[in-house]
């Protein structure tokens, strides 16, 4: 029985996670969850899954739940994070915290030859080459999670890499890719959180609407995979069912297909290098009307042509491009600034930096401070 613990069980990922476990009672244990805020979520997996420990963002909340639960260690804070990442019973940590706060956790898994199931894309975005070695340092286990970078998993398995010529990313193309240029100045928060295909939570949801969250997946993948730049493409495919391909040196593609549900690759990520049997329903190749594909328009969603803006810079410029990214949505969710003033402030920030080669994660959280701190500034003229 394979023990789990997962960072940001109360998230999208997080609950998916959950339901596959719940559905192979026999092979899977839960150990730790970690969540922000979300505690009457919690406790109600708490009450069905029976942790040994969980942690929360804060201590009021964590005194909060141990008054309402029992036989289980409640922890608070980063170092309540690092520990559900590190328990010594744990054989692999799903790292699905959104954003910036996934890094450290998920870098300590690592260090604890814990296997990881990677749904967190800013541990590679912030911090790529550091982790990337210390995954081969360590030996360990990293199998992605996001379903394009699990296809792309998949696609490249036991095959020689000298063979591929190309990674292809497939992107919904979000809630705007049809909608006038006109009216791309007045979208609101509702509009933007209203994806086609996927329900996930606010920030990425953001992201998928920029395009920055295929821009964060360009840039992941270039650190999972190590292709260059210039071997990963991206294309808008908004039947969502082709979730990557790669293109081999004589020209053919090899791709993997499945219905779109976060369940497919989770458990793959689980039952590595096993499959779990009848995890999603059978893609039904007789009723796809079409598949189709296009071009990204750089110009209405500049966001995704920075992912290779930031690789070609280096260092610390994709951890950059992340945090002002960050700051972004947040203005955005809480109504500072429009929907078309996240490209015009991320774009302004990434510009004014000086990459400095990553040798430690000082060397991150220094680039990281720089960018927020240059953000407040930026905003201070919009």
């Amino acid at each position: 029985m394979k023990k789990v613990s997962i960072l940001g069980s109360t998230g999208s990922v997080g609950k998916a996670t959950l339901e596959v476990i719940r559905r192979y009672p026999g092979r899977f244990r839960v150990v730790g969850l970690a969540t922000g805020k979300n505690i009457h979520l919690l406790k109600e997996q708490i009450e069905e899954f029976r942790p040994s420990v969980v942690a929360v963002a804060d201590t009021e909340g964590a005194e909060r739940l141990r008054r309402e639960v029992s036989g289980v260690k409640v922890l608070s804070g980063h170092e309540g994070l690092n520990e559900v990442a590190t328990h010594p019973e744990v054989d692999m940590v799903i790292s699905a915290i959104s954003g910036s706060a996934g890094l450290i956790p998920t870098y300590e898994a690592i260090r604890a030859s814990k296997a990881i199931g990677l749904a967190n894309k800013e541990t590679l975005v912030m911090a790529g080459n550091l982790v990337m070695s210390e995954v081969k340092r360590r030996g360990v286990l990293l199998i992605p999670v996001d379903s394009e970078h699990s296809a792309l998993f998949q696609c490249l398995e036991n095959r020689d890499r000298s063979t591929v010529k190309r990674l292809i990313l497939t992107a919904s193309g979000g809630p705007f890719r049809e909608l006038p240029e006109e009216r791309m100045r007045c979208v609101t928060v509702t509009e933007a959180l209203n994806h086609p295909i996927w329900k996930m939570g606010k920030k990425i949801t953001i992201d998928s609407a920029t395009l920055m969250n295929k821009a964060l997946e360009v840039i992941e993948a270039h650190f999972l995979f190590d292709f260059p730049a210039e071997s990963i493409e991206v294309v808008i495919h908004p039947e969502s069912v082709v979730h990557s391909l790669i293109e081999l040196a004589d020209g053919s593609l090899i791709a993997h297909l499945s219905v779109p549900d976060m369940k497919g690759p989770i458990a793959y990520a689980l039952s590595y290098p096993e499959r779990l049997s009848d995890v999603l329903p059978g893609c039904k190749l007789t009723e796809l009307r079409r598949l189709s594909f296009e071009r990204p328009d750089l110009q209405r969603f500049p966001c995704l042509g920075y992912a290779y803006t930031a690789l070609r810079m280096g260092g610390t410029a994709t951890t950059v491009l992340n945090a002002a990214n960050e700051m972004a949505v947040e203005a955005f969710l809480q109504g500072v600034i429009s929907f078309m003033d996240i490209p015009v402030i991320i774009e302004e920030i990434l510009s004014a930096h000086s990459p400095k080669a990553i040798q430690t994660l000082d060397d991150v959280f220094d680039a990281d401070k720089w960018a927020r701190q240059r953000f407040e500034e930026v905003l201070q003229r919009h």
